[in-house]
């Protein structure tokens, strides 16, 4: 592989034009807050699923439609990622975050008046395509903004924060969700209240540099394989995400408070992991990635030979705490190396394989599970990739510079 130097080592000069701004904790605190808006497609209508079917019991297709509105909008972020990249290199990336922030809303709160599933689903797309570009370009300005261990410390943070997002949009979706099936969907309200302090408190960096961005080619030999190892990093960190309650109930537990108990142990697992990474960042990725890996197949092992929920939450708990160092690596690695005009792009593609690794999950493991005999089994199988991605991190991963003080 490639050597690539970490975002330490990487000076202001990777945000050129930028001028006297600086950003702060509180343009941080906003970028952070937008990313968590993919966190709020993905879980918040679960708890309604059942609900949904049973509003729309006589639409054809219910039985596929109604999970597609869970799944469209990950869908669309992985095919629309890269394209958002591209707009933002070339348009600028704040003026394409306030444009999707506004989009997300409109296409969020639609189906609190749309009629028919089917354009319920379709308005499903749109919220995809907005996150997309919610996703790129708040991730996009955080590279922009900051720099050595201001920018690994949002990178962490970003993630910490989505996984402890994920645990309350679930709780709140199902408390809202037992009013209406349509009260959930307020909630996507709440980036339009988030993007009034966008408009005032962001900036475009570099603004000289945009009609530069198209004839900028994207160094492919330079992502490419973080891009590759983040599309598998992807299945692995929404594995338990989407299968711990499975797991849980085919222990014996009927109890939905001891499910959702158990989501929420392995949510602030990956919470720590991820906030961890500010502090690990300086034994570099290569290391960085072995643990990772290593913790998730340990984890796995233990959640796929469990006997009892203790040790199925025990697996999960190792599992996601090296899901949660996971992701930043992995983003740290695919853009740290890039020019200020290519950087949307490479975060677009990154975005893009790790929501195809989400969209993929269930697909994967229900493939799996169904050719080995369960789902246990297929975890397991899952395990052993991961302990093959630690050896091949091991001979040849990236050597990367580690972080500077």
């Amino acid at each position: 592989m490639e050597n690539i130097q970490l975002a330490g080592t990487e000076t202001s000069r990777g945000t050129p034009g930028a001028g006297a701004k600086t950003a702060g904790r509180l343009q941080a605190a906003l970028l952070v807050a937008g990313s968590c808006m993919p966190v709020l497609g993905a879980v918040l209508l679960a708890p309604v699923l059942p609900t949904l079917n049973q509003a729309f019991a006589d639409t054809p297709g219910v039985a596929i439609l109604v999970p597609l509105t869970l799944t469209l909008p990950a869908l669309f972020v992985a095919l629309f990622s890269p394209l958002a990249g591209y707009v933002a290199d070339r348009v600028g990336r704040k003026q394409l975050l306030i444009f999707a922030m506004l989009a997300y809303a409109a296409f969020g709160t639609a189906p609190l008046w749309l009629g028919t599933l089917e354009y319920i689903a379709l308005s499903r797309v749109g919220v995809g395509i907005a996150e997309a570009a919610i996703m790129t370009c708040c991730t996009t300005l955080i590279t922009d903004y900051y720099a050595g261990q201001q920018r690994n410390k949002y990178l962490g943070l970003q993630t910490m924060v989505s996984a402890l997002a994920a645990t309350a949009f679930f709780a709140l979706g199902g408390a809202l969700g037992s009013i209406s099936w349509r009260t959930p969907f307020w909630l996507y309200a709440v980036s339009a209240v988030i993007v009034i302090p966008m408009i005032f408190k962001l900036w475009e960096p570099a603004k000289s540099q945009r009609t530069t961005a198209a004839r900028t080619p994207v160094p492919w030999r330079q992502i490419g394989v973080p891009a590759a190892v983040t599309l598998f990093g992807g299945i692995v960190f929404y594995a338990l995400i989407v299968h711990l309650p499975y797991v849980i109930t085919g222990l014996g537990v009927a109890d939905a408070a001891l499910i959702g108990l158990a989501a929420a142990i392995a949510s602030l697992a990956t919470a720590a992991g991820a906030i961890s990474f500010r502090f690990l960042a300086k034994l570099g990725t290569r290391n960085l990635l072995a643990l990772a890996f290593g913790l998730a197949a340990v984890g796995l092992f233990l959640v796929s030979i469990a006997g009892s929920v203790p040790l199925a939450i025990a697996g999960a708990v190792i599992a996601s705490a090296g899901t949660g160092v996971l992701l930043p690596t992995l983003l740290t690695w695919a853009v740290n190396g890039l020019e200020f005009q290519q950087r949307g792009r490479g975060t677009g593609i990154w975005t893009g394989t790790l929501f195809i690794g989400q969209f993929l999950t269930p697909i994967v493991l229900g493939v799996a599970a169904g050719a080995l005999g369960g789902l246990s089994l297929a975890l397991g199988a899952l395990g052993i990739a991961c302990v093959v991605a630690f050896l091949a991190v091991l001979v040849r991963g990236p050597r990367m510079v580690p972080v500077s003080h």
